[in-house]
């Protein structure tokens, strides 16, 4: 399965957007998939329900910094390098949805948008376009960081 089919089953079973999309990258960078949904499970919602960076992207820049985030403190090339690639792949989602905020997606699609979690059920996955946005950020920093 590519990560984004994974993001997308993640999200369907229940994890936010921030974990389905982060814990897609888990087993590449050798993490396992509970440490990462762990790490992950504040910033669902828009970060804790704030309805700000959408998860999805949170997730997105999660995956980015293990791909491009190991290096030395003063290392302000290798740090250039990976703040430019989150600019990119966040241009990148930006383009295809037109925000990064949580709010404004939800807004887009005609949702109620609250800050405490809902209930997942088939009428909150049939109304909520997450999954959508799950996918994607998982597809487009996959190809950025060549893992499909």
């Amino acid at each position: 399965m590519n990560h984004h089919d994974t993001a997308i089953e993640l999200f369907m079973n229940g994890y936010n957007c921030a974990q389905a999309t982060a814990a897609a990258f888990a087993e590449d960078f050798g993490l396992s998939r509970e440490s990462v949904l762990t790490m992950m499970a504040g910033f669902g919602g828009g970060i804790g329900g704030l309805r700000e960076t959408c998860g999805a992207v949170s997730g997105m820049v999660f995956a980015a910094g293990l791909h491009a985030g190991k290096f030395e403190a003063g290392d302000l090339e290798a740090k250039t390098r990976l703040y430019d690639l989150v600019k990119e792949v966040n241009a990148l989602f930006k383009e295809r949805f037109g925000t990064t905020c949580c709010r404004e997606l939800l807004e887009k699609a005609e949702c109620e948008v609250k800050t405490d979690p809902s209930e997942r059920t088939a009428a909150y996955y049939a109304e909520r376009p997450c999954a959508r946005f799950v996918g994607a950020a998982a597809e487009i920093i996959a190809k950025k960081i060549v893992l499909e």
